[in-house]
């Protein structure tokens, strides 16, 4: 959504139809990933119902819990969680939880793993397995 909101001129940001065309064309675009196309599919059909909040000036974490009551898929979509160029600093952030799913995206399990520390350092020694977000 941040990136629509960066596409239209300042000019064009209150006006509902340039918003509602400017969603379509970043839905039309062939680099979008799965989970955006996702996205897409689930905002297509109520478009002007998200150009009226948008054209207000509404910040996307806001605009998102507002479409929630229309079509609450559209926030259930997860993004994977960013791996390339962690420190130990960066994943020590990070929660089980987290951590255990960037093991599952590279198709490891961690057997035995009980600490947060062994987590993250099965992570690390997983680096070389982390691919594209693509299904």
């Amino acid at each position: 959504m941040q990136d629509v909101r960066d596409a239209i001129p300042k000019a064009d940001q209150t006006n509902k139809h340039a918003i509602e065309a400017a969603l379509g064309a970043q839905c039309a675009k062939d680099t979008l990933s799965a989970r955006e196309r996702k996205i897409c599919y689930y905002i297509d059909p109520i478009k002007r119902d998200v150009a009226h909040p948008f054209s207000l000036g509404m910040p996307v974490d806001r605009l998102c819990k507002r479409i929630n009551k229309s079509n609450s898929e559209i926030c259930g979509v997860k993004f994977p969680v960013k791996t390339e160029n962690l420190e130990k600093k960066d994943l020590t952030k990070l929660r089980v939880k987290q951590l255990k799913s960037i093991l599952v995206d590279r198709g490891v399990e961690c057997k035995g793993c009980v600490e947060k520390e062994e987590f993250i350092a099965m992570v690390q020694n997983t680096e070389h397995l982390a691919g594209s977000d693509e299904f």
